[in-house]
């Protein structure tokens, strides 16, 4: 079989080789997705798989919907790991930056041995980096890496993966999904990853509660641009109001990119502490997202960014769809867009 990650083979050997005889520490990102869930277990199940002790650890609870993964599984939060005195060699996954997991998080382990990633805007903060920003998922890049190093993927590992690259192409929708991926999620279904409970887990257990949010949401929806950015806002005090958290803000940008001639769509949610946070999706990735994100101080993928502001968020909205106008404007006189 063609090799899938070939190019990140030798310096996966050499993250492997640093962490025997350590304790680890599996680091994912704040508010945490399928793909880091997945990214966290997988990667682990291959590290206890070659003896190592190994802890998931997380600012944020694992979500409700992603609960299934973990089960039998050690995650921490931030608070019990601040407490714990032991040395640990920390590897983060799905984050593209340092501080990505939290500042108390970075505090905790400043100095990483790994950073496995798939966002385009990654710096490189580790000791030992395995980005690749062409991979549709980092649960993508463990899997692809444990085919070519020939380990041992049991079921719950495959079971991670899979729902990692599931969520993070958008069921197989989205432009970063390659044969690469059909590929690899073949080769998890032949180590146990079972499809029907990852979409019934993902995609069928909604609340009313989530669904009362949705039509808050749907409720709010701006055009602008000419129609081709859509702007939807959650108040605050609506998680309050409808009975839900921000975890069951997953999913909802999509309605707002799904609208015919939209090309990005847009979610803000406003905080009871001022502050804001945005969700970008777009359909062709020359709109390059990750650079309007960058400007709020946030980033992520060229289709797909985020970003969190705690200042200045004073005529935040003007300045984000002035930002997206401009770059619209970029696209459009390079005539780089997708047709």
């Amino acid at each position: 079989m063609t090799p899938f990650f070939p190019h990140l083979a030798a310096d996966f050997q050499r993250l492997l080789a640093r962490l025997q005889g350590r304790r680890v520490a599996v680091v994912g990102h704040a508010r945490p997705d399928g793909d880091c869930i997945g990214s966290q277990v997988g990667l682990a199940r291959l590290l206890a798989g070659t003896g190592l002790d190994v802890t998931c650890v997380n600012a944020d609870a694992v979500p409700r919907r992603l609960e299934f993964l973990a089960k039998g599984m050690t995650f921490v939060r931030a608070d019990d790991m601040l407490r714990d005195t032991c040395d640990y060699a920390a590897v983060f996954v799905d984050s593209a930056d340092h501080a990505r997991p939290g500042e108390r998080l970075r505090a905790r382990f400043p100095a990483p041995v790994g950073n496995i990633d798939h966002h385009l805007s990654n710096v490189g903060y580790a000791e030992v980096n395995i980005v690749d920003s062409g991979a549709a998922a980092t649960s993508e890049i463990l899997a692809g890496l444990a085919f070519d190093l020939g380990l041992p993927v049991d079921a719950q590992a495959a079971q991670g993966f899979y729902t990692g690259i599931v969520t993070d192409t958008g069921q197989f929708r989205y432009a970063s999904t390659t044969r690469r991926t059909f590929l690899l999620a073949a080769e998890l279904l032949a180590c146990g990853a079972h499809p029907p409970e990852v979409g019934f887990e993902l995609y069928e257990r909604e609340s009313t509660g989530k669904l009362a949010l949705l039509q808050h949401y749907l409720a709010s929806l701006r055009l602008e641009c000419d129609g081709r950015v859509c702007i939807g806002t959650l108040a605050n005090g609506i998680f309050a109001q409808t009975g839900t958290t921000v975890e069951d803000t997953e999913g909802l940008v999509d309605y707002a990119r799904s609208i015919d001639g939209v090309d990005v769509g847009v979610l803000i949610e406003e905080r009871t502490d001022g502050t804001v946070k945005a969700s970008l999706r777009a359909r062709d990735a020359a709109y390059r997202l990750d650079r309007i994100a960058a400007q709020f101080n946030g980033g992520g993928h060229a289709c797909a960014a985020g970003l969190n502001l705690k200042k200045d968020t004073e005529n935040f909205y003007a300045r984000l769809v002035a930002a997206l106008a401009k770059q619209i404007a970029v696209v459009d006189a390079q005539g780089k867009a997708a047709p």
